[in-house]
């Protein structure tokens, strides 16, 4: 798509970006790409860049700076990757212990940010869905029921069900029966299963409450083993100009922090590619990070993908430094939570 020249020119180009944050001029790039082309040379293949959308000029500069469309070729055409510093490489080998199972995840997180000076996540292996093991009904008033559920781990969850008559507490006592010995030791989503030719034989009138029942139950106890993800640094973004400069998208971003399911589902995408994965602006589909680039690979407990590691940062990072800290996290990660 590009020759030699121009693919040596947008690499210097997006290197000098990003270590200086200040558009860059033909005479930078001439002195700095090792070619021997006179500034002329250089506006013209600047000139070829800009037209093919891998760099824009800013209005208050005579310089370039890349666009998402630039990093995106540069990250899979000519970035070349740094190994670690041995003293990171040390750091995280010391922090991400297998003795230290508990606090694995959220050390993987704090660690990503402190390195990078980014925001860290990780996002948690996904719960299993509960086994339960008691289920009782309380009547509140004549068409509001307290549905409790009690898990095998020990774990409560309480839901209220509203209902079209009243029921008596003989009634209520009978359906936690039927429920409690027909289908202790099941899931929701299995007793559902079981349950659905079952209800056919019941009173019309008792197949409401299980059904209710069933569906909100299924509905508390998927909250609780639904996606979960540790983030530290957000705070970091702050000092990031690139990022702080336009306050509407900064609010954006922490929104999108805090409803986290949107996140989640971006992070959950590497678990379908191997090795690591790089959103560059718009590419993520979120709204809130087009300014920013995720950078995430998957871990993996003996030997399969449960979640995923990753940084936020803005698109002007040093990618041939964060992608290796990001993969090298992974596989520790998945080294210290796998079986010895």
């Amino acid at each position: 798509m590009l020759d030699q020249r121009s693919r040596i020119l947008l690499k210097t180009l997006i290197e000098c970006y990003v270590a200086e944050g200040q558009p860059v001029g033909s005479r930078t790039l001439s002195k700095h790409s090792g070619l021997e082309l006179s500034p002329a040379t250089v506006r013209n293949v600047m000139s070829d860049l800009e037209e093919l959308g891998f760099i824009a000029s800013p209005h208050t500069s005579a310089g370039r700076v890349p666009t998402p469309r630039g990093y995106r070729f540069f990250v899979d055409s000519l970035l070349t990757v740094r190994p670690l510093p041995e003293a990171q490489l040390h750091e995280l080998e010391e922090q991400l212990q297998p003795d230290q199972p508990q606090r694995l995840i959220s050390s993987a997180s704090q660690l990503l940010s402190g390195l990078t000076r980014f925001a860290g996540v990780v996002v948690a292996p996904r719960r299993v869905a509960p086994k339960i093991r008691q289920i009782e009904f309380l009547s509140l008033s004549e068409k509001r029921i307290l549905l409790i559920i009690v898990t095998a781990e020990g774990d409560v969850q309480n839901r209220i069900l509203f209902t079209k008559r009243t029921y008596t507490p003989a009634e209520l006592v009978s359906a936690a029966n039927y429920l409690n010995q027909s289908f202790a030791g099941l899931d929701f989503s299995e007793i559902r299963g079981r349950v659905h030719e079952e209800l056919r034989q019941l009173r019309a009138d008792m197949t409401e409450l299980m059904t209710a029942a069933l569906e909100a139950g299924d509905q508390a106890v998927a909250e609780t083993a639904g996606r979960q993800y540790v983030i530290s640094g957000e705070r970091n973004l702050l000092e990031v100009e690139d990022i702080s400069s336009n306050m509407t998208r900064l609010r954006e971003l922490f929104t999108l922090f805090e409803q986290r399911t949107g996140l989640v589902q971006l992070l959950d995408l590497s678990h379908r590619a191997e090795g690591v994965q790089v959103f560059i602006g718009g590419e993520s589909g979120l709204a809130p990070l087009d300014e920013c680039s995720v950078i995430t690979a998957p871990y993996e407990v003996d030997g399969r993908i449960v979640g995923s590691v990753g940084v936020i940062g803005p698109t002007r990072m040093a990618y041939d430094r964060v992608i290796p800290l990001v993969d090298i996290t992974a596989k520790l990660l998945s080294g210290a939570l796998s079986t010895p």
